[in-house]
């Protein structure tokens, strides 16, 4: 993470601004030998951090990915002894890997290191739960003396005990006792982090060896989990993101990436009670706990006292190594939720430490610490690189030294209040509003809570927007271990008939943290906080492109969901639509396209698909779970042919479209320049990386002949600055503020382009004024207060708020002078593959385009 906006006044002079109050002296203060919280009061309802590649040209082709979601990992076998020795496959020596110059551990000496430590320590266990991008495996290394096959079932008998049945657990008085802490260290998440992994290593290997009694205990009464590198494909490149180009310490909400969907299986597999991430750079040390705005699905009172705790362990360990400013550089250690008023916050859980709660951490921080490497430091001297590395990896091992001594110190406690959230959850219990200086400094600007439904409803029938996006969606939680259902008979549910086959998701249940922040619409926090760090916005009810009811009616029992059934149909014997309101139903266009059966744009939204193409349609309903119905006689539209797209974008959406099934090249100012061959394009995507007035006489004529035949999409300033530049649509776009984002209510406009099911995302949102007479609106922002979910507020001279946008148009298009069609958007229609609903939009937007420039060609 980059550093967060300045630092804060005191928000509580006579303790955030305290110098260190001793660990012990603070555990008594906040009630940490107290297992669970008492009833305290009655509850209560891009600074742009985003960090998005600038282009995605230049890089290796992307491999697109499956269209579901990735393939859960393996996962840790649940009752199999330890020590797990596996024979880690050896990778091939490269000596290109950037930890190198570091000095620090290549990713290809990781697995030689490994076994090797399994073969000296029967203390070790080493598991590969899954592969990155590029095929580079996901190590889990497990620590805890040694246990028969019976131990370790017993060990999970009561890990599910506490997850599925905490009130049973709760007075199981013995379970703490015989329970071992689970504890999970992540490093090297953002590739060019590099020490996390080197101090796990460090770490792994002094336990593995040590003879102490200290050590002895910890491994009796532990399990202790290590990621060494959650990123292998970064590591070896020095790049933050991974090899597809997307931060995975922003996927959490998404799981779009092979990395991110291993560590949520090891997260709900291993439910670790205490979680910390390594990360990096930040002068001094930061160690979360962070500012506001917490997230208003954590039972947080419990969450504060041990993460804080933890936070103040770590800190004075960092500082009892002796590093000074004057000496070495280091600033003292900083912790955001003291130190700090916002800007470093723990709203989304996009976030590892953010997302770990869900399952059950009542402590989790990310740690950064300080000397920076990455980046324009790379370049310095290698001596002064080692010496650097050097510090960061010490001050990783102190902060992950501590937390192993605090989660066994207090194994009780933290034990007690994990089967506390769960019990809360599992009756449906108020989240409890602890009372100030709970924590040092605790206020009432720390109080984030929310009303749960009793439930949610995702319907069968005529009442669902979208088949295959219900049944992705219900996959989803099912995957997070949300317990979904589904009913057997129709229901009647706020006056609401709901059909048999829907789903239902009962909210009281053990895991309703997860489950609202899912589901739910989520919150407008504008008035809340100053500045957000990053999205403030995310809902899977209303961008995946599912249909989802929140209800406050008992949900009736279902049939327990392990998957989502087939959703596929075609309707009738003649002529199909085909409506483009899911991925799916665009990954199913795209194939009917290649194999020839010439579907023609009928309407909003939708394509005639002939009957001449019957086996085609069967084939692609069952692949894809498309529904296709009957169709009246052919529409006037034209005939849509395959589409090739050169994408001047972001990596997300690079992905993205070639997840769709787009034939997508990709290209910059630098490739047009170098002499591009327009032949095989038929659409050019503009949202960074291209500025029309810096391409040479060449590339821009070479340009304005392909404008005379293809399509134009084009997304947020850079594609509006291109829109202009190339002369091509009569707008105006106007732009609120960079770090303005989250979820918005949206109207359909006039156009051909299919909706979004009202909904939309937004990142630096953009509206369209003076439209000219060759622009048809395509979706507006909602009359009033667009805003459901997120952080808009106007910028420092009172422009560009979320009124300013209101009403005003967010999707464009219109055929240009030249002959191409063009479509601009406002939204952000693919950010980090997440607003799914919108997908549809933006594939229909491809089409149209691509044909109205071949019928005026």
């Amino acid at each position: 993470m980059p550093h967060p906006p300045g630092p804060r006044s005191d928000r509580s002079p006579t303790t955030r601004a305290t110098s260190l109050v001793g660990v012990t002296a603070v555990l008594v203060a906040i009630g940490l030998a107290t297992a669970t919280a008492p009833a305290l009061a009655e509850p209560r309802e891009e600074a742009n951090g985003a960090e998005r590649n600038e282009t995605a040209a230049g890089t290796e082709a992307l491999t697109a990915a499956p269209l579901a979601a990735p393939p859960a990992a393996p996962g840790v076998e649940a009752d199999a002894a330890y020590p797990r020795r596996n024979d880690l496959p050896v990778p091939p020596e490269d000596p290109d890997d950037r930890s190198v110059k570091l000095g620090l551990v290549p990713y290809h000496d990781i697995a030689p290191t490994l076994n090797d430590l399994q073969q000296t320590s029967d203390r070790v266990s080493a598991e590969i739960i899954g592969a990155s991008v590029e095929g580079r495996d996901l190590y889990l290394v497990t620590l805890t003396a040694p246990e028969t096959r019976a131990e370790a079932r017993h060990q999970q008998r009561m890990r599910e005990l506490i997850a599925e049945n905490p009130d049973r657990a709760a007075r199981d008085r013995t379970l703490t006792d015989r329970y071992k802490t689970p504890v999970h260290v992540n490093a090297n998440i953002h590739g060019n982090e590099w020490e996390g992994t080197d101090a796990s290593l460090r770490v792994i290997e002094e336990l593995a060896t040590a003879e102490d009694e200290r050590t002895e205990e910890l491994l009796a009464s532990s399990r202790l989990y290590f990621t060494v590198t959650a990123n292998p494909d970064g590591r070896v490149a020095g790049t933050r993101a991974n090899s597809a180009g997307f931060d995975l310490n922003r996927d959490f909400v998404t799981v779009s990436q092979p990395e991110s969907a291993a560590i949520r299986q090891i997260l709900i597999d291993t439910q670790p009670v205490v979680m910390i991430d390594q990360h990096g750079y930040v002068n001094g040390t930061l160690i979360e706990p962070a500012t506001p705005p917490h997230g208003q699905n954590y039972e947080y009172d419990l969450f504060i006292k041990h993460t804080y705790a933890n936070a103040l362990a770590m800190e004075q360990a960092v500082l009892d190594l002796g590093y000074t400013s004057e000496d070495d550089g280091v600033q003292p250690p900083q912790i955001p939720f003291r130190d700090r008023d916002d800007g470093w916050d723990d709203w989304p859980p996009i976030f590892t430490p953010m997302y770990a709660p869900y399952q059950g951490a009542v402590a989790a921080a990310t740690i950064e610490f300080p000397m920076r490497v990455n980046n324009a430091d790379y370049q310095r001297p290698e001596e002064e690189l080692r010496r650097r590395s050097a510090i960061n990896t010490d001050i990783s091992a102190a902060t992950i030294e501590a937390t192993l001594d605090f989660a066994h110190d207090h194994r009780e406690e933290l034990v007690g209040d994990q089967i506390e959230v769960f019990r809360r959850g599992a009756h449906g219990e108020d989240q409890v509003v602890p009372p100030e200086d709970w924590v040092p400094g605790f206020g009432p600007e720390d109080v984030y809570t929310t009303d749960f439904p009793r439930g949610y409803v995702i319907p069968a029938g005529a009442d669902q927007r979208s088949a295959p996006a219900a049944a992705r969606l219900v996959d989803f939680l099912v995957a997070n271990d949300v317990r979904v259902q589904r009913t057997e008979e129709d229901v009647d549910l706020d006056g609401t008939t709901y059909p048999a086959g829907s789903y239902v998701v009962d909210m009281h249940q053990p895991k309703r943290g997860m489950a609202n922040v899912l589901l739910e619409d989520g919150r407008d926090i504008s008035d809340d906080v100053e500045a957000m760090y990053d999205i403030s916005g995310w809902s899977h009810g209303r961008l995946w492109g599912a249909t989802v009811t929140a209800t406050d009616a008992k949900p009736p029992t279902g049939t327990p969901v392990m998957a989502a059934g087939p959703t596929g149909a075609v309707e009738g014997d003649g002529d199909w639509i085909l409506r483009l309101d899911d991925a799916a139903d665009v990954a199913a266009l795209n194939d009917l396209v290649a194999a020839g059966t010439e579907p023609v744009q009928a309407g909003r939204g939708a394509v005639w698909v002939p009957a001449s193409a019957a086996e085609a349609v069967t084939e692609v309903s069952e692949r894809h779970g498309v529904v296709f119905t009957p169709a009246d006689d052919r529409p006037d539209g034209p005939g849509l042919e395959p589409v090739r797209v050169a994408v001047a974008g972001a990596a997300d959406e690079v992905f993205t479209l070639g997840e769709l099934g787009f034939d997508v090249t990709t290209v910059s100012t630098s490739v047009l320049n170098d002499g591009f061959d327009w032949a095989e394009t038929d659409v050019l995507y503009v949202s960074s990386g291209l500025v029309h007035a810096d391409l040479n006489e060449s590339a821009r004529s070479a340009l304005d002949t392909f404008l005379e035949r293809g399509g134009v999409v084009a997304r947020g300033g850079t594609g509006a600055r291109f829109n202009d530049q190339a002369g091509l649509l009569d707008v105006t776009r106007n732009a609120g503020r960079s770090d303005a984002n989250g979820v918005v209510r949206v109207d359909d406009g006039d156009g051909a382009l299919g909706g979004t099911g009202g909904y939309g995302f937004v990142y630096a949102p953009g509206w369209f004024t003076d439209l000219g007479p060759e622009v048809t609106v395509e979706q507006s922002y909602a009359a009033e207060r667009p805003l459901v979910a997120g952080h808009w507020r106007p910028g420092s001279g009172g422009a560009g708020g979320q009124d300013a946008a209101a009403g005003r148009a967010s999707v464009v298009s219109g055929v240009a002078e030249p002959g191409a069609g063009v479509v601009l958007f406002g939204t952000e229609p693919l950010f980090r593959n997440h607003p799914k609903g919108s997908f549809g939009q933006v594939a229909h937007a491809l089409y149209w385009s691509a044909a109205e420039g071949a019928v005026r060609h």
